[in-house]
């Protein structure tokens, strides 16, 4: 959903008596990932509550279009990329504009927004897309100037659930019998056991570096990921995989 559809919804609580404790409450329950904030619900409510009831942009005067240039998004959207916390007015500094046409560049152009630390969408933003491509690139280059000694020092990973007690397939149980002669295998029906656990593995041209066995009752987080970063780098030194 979109922002428009949002202040749709926004509105229809607005009507329905809901106060924005309870509006906010409701968007959390029904879009925990992509709900608006609160100050966004404050606002639309407070612009109701003085029978603004339109849920479109109110027009801007005197916006200077010519600002929003492609040269503008993309060293923008490079600096946001090399420094996270940049504020608009040092954006703006910095390219000698006014903040108006940073702060639309960013969210309309760019699609993105300044957020304190929090979990977010699995989906794919604008940004995240783009450093995909780069580092894709990155990779293209390294092989085209040296596709052995790329191959050799590619380091690649996968993680499995594996459980304690894994039923043969019926191929697997299968057994060679004499024609005619013998009876056919029996085998019970079973399955997976309830209590598995991960395994992340680690390999490279050369094979298997480390395999990290999930500890029961850890959870997997950033410092989880951190940590076995930090050993794959050890795996590599000690091995001379360099």
């Amino acid at each position: 959903m979109d922002k428009k559809d949002f202040r749709m919804l926004i509105k229809c609580c607005f009507l329905k008596g809901k106060n924005t404790v309870e509006a906010k409450t409701w968007h959390d329950v029904e879009f925990p990932d992509t709900a608006p904030g609160k100050s966004t619900i404050k606002d639309w409510h407070a612009k109701f509550r003085r029978g603004e009831m339109s849920t479109e942009d109110d027009e801007r005067s005197g916006r200077p279009k010519e600002m929003v240039s492609d040269e503008n998004i993309k060293k923008i959207h490079k600096m946001v990329l090399n420094e996270r916390k940049l504020r608009l007015n040092e954006i703006a500094d910095t390219l000698n504009i006014s903040t108006e046409p940073v702060h639309h560049i960013i969210h309309e152009y760019l699609d993105m927004r300044k957020l304190c630390a929090k979990w977010m969408p699995r989906e794919l933003t604008f940004d995240q897309k783009q450093r995909r491509v780069d580092d894709s690139e990155q990779c293209l280059k390294m092989i085209k100037r040296n596709k052995p000694e790329f191959l050799r020092r590619y380091v690649t990973m996968d993680e499995t659930w594996l459980h304690h007690f894994t039923p043969k397939s019926k191929r697997r149980s299968s057994e060679w019998t004499v024609r005619h002669d013998e009876p056919t295998p029996k085998r019970g029906k079973t399955q997976q056991s309830a209590g598995k656990f991960m395994a992340s593995i680690f390999w490279d041209a050369h094979g298997i570096l480390f395999i990290d066995y999930l500890e029961k009752g850890r959870t997997i987080n950033s410092d989880y990921y951190i940590a076995l970063l930090d050993r794959l780098n050890d795996e590599i030194t000690e091995n001379n995989r360099i």
